[in-house]
């Protein structure tokens, strides 16, 4: 599969979008807030505005994953990313991850744009399965996938260090056919869609 080919996604709170370099700033204010570091990035990580503009200036030409700006719909304010990465093609599988800044945060935009980035994969890619890896106690994020339709699969017990203790990864994932069915809404009614 090749990934070059970055679509917008538009729902009623986001549109996912391709990143530009220009994208780098506020990329830079996201991932220096401590809710971002606490959950995503090993503390000692330094990412340097430089760095995220060479990352998210090539982006858009990358072959093998599907990285998305995940802007306000009204707006255009970039609130964080929709990831789908790691693909196998034998499985046709990839990984799936996500991550926003404060101003994105409690307006159900991460439910939408998860919503959006997997529907894609699953409806116009042909993925047949979609995985993703979360500390135990993000327990926003947890919520956010489940809503989408993600199942546990499994626990890494106190698989990383993080907040000053041990702390588990869960691991979970949706497949094409429970999808199919639900659409990132399980527990919906298919005629309420």
């Amino acid at each position: 599969m090749d990934f070059t080919a970055k679509p917008v996604l538009t729902g009623e709170k986001a549109v996912l979008r391709s990143f530009t370099e220009a994208d780098a700033d506020a990329i830079h204010e996201i991932v220096r807030d401590p809710e971002v570091v606490r959950f995503t990035f090993e503390p000692s990580t330094e990412l340097t505005l430089e760095h995220l503009r060479s990352w998210y200036g090539s982006r858009s030409a990358a072959p093998d994953r599907l990285d998305l700006a995940v802007t306000d719909r009204v707006t255009g304010e970039l609130l964080g990313e929709a990831v789908l990465y790691e693909w196998d093609p034998a499985a046709r599988a990839c990984a799936f991850r996500t991550l926003l800044g404060p101003r994105g945060r409690g307006r159900g935009i991460g439910t939408e744009a998860t919503r959006l980035i997997v529907g894609h994969g699953f409806e116009r890619l042909g993925l047949h399965r979609v995985s993703l890896e979360v500390y135990g106690h993000n327990h926003r994020a947890r919520r956010v996938y489940e809503k989408a339709g993600f199942v546990v699969e499994g626990v890494r017990r106190e698989a990383a260090w993080r907040d000053g203790g041990w702390v588990d990864e869960v691991l979970m994932a949706v497949l094409d056919h429970e999808w199919a069915a639900h659409r990132g809404r399980p527990g919906v009614s298919s005629t309420v869609r």
